[in-house]
């Protein structure tokens, strides 16, 4: 039985990305990056199932 991939779409502008997984894949904390719109993502995979992680808005310092 050959294990059925799937490429990685950029959750940005919804492209195609460089990275393809399979449906035994885990990925946590993983930074995508899209060729396309140059930019990353932190996601996490598993079960084909794509999960972004917002990340924290930094805080400015109050003076």
């Amino acid at each position: 039985m050959r294990n059925k991939t799937e490429w990685i779409l950029c959750p940005v502008c919804r492209n195609k990305t460089r990275v393809q997984i399979r449906k035994d894949t885990e990925l946590k904390n993983f930074p995508l990056y899209c060729p396309k719109c140059k930019q990353e993502s932190l996601i996490e995979a598993k079960d084909l199932h794509i999960t972004i992680i917002k990340e924290p808005d930094a805080k400015t310092q109050s003076r």
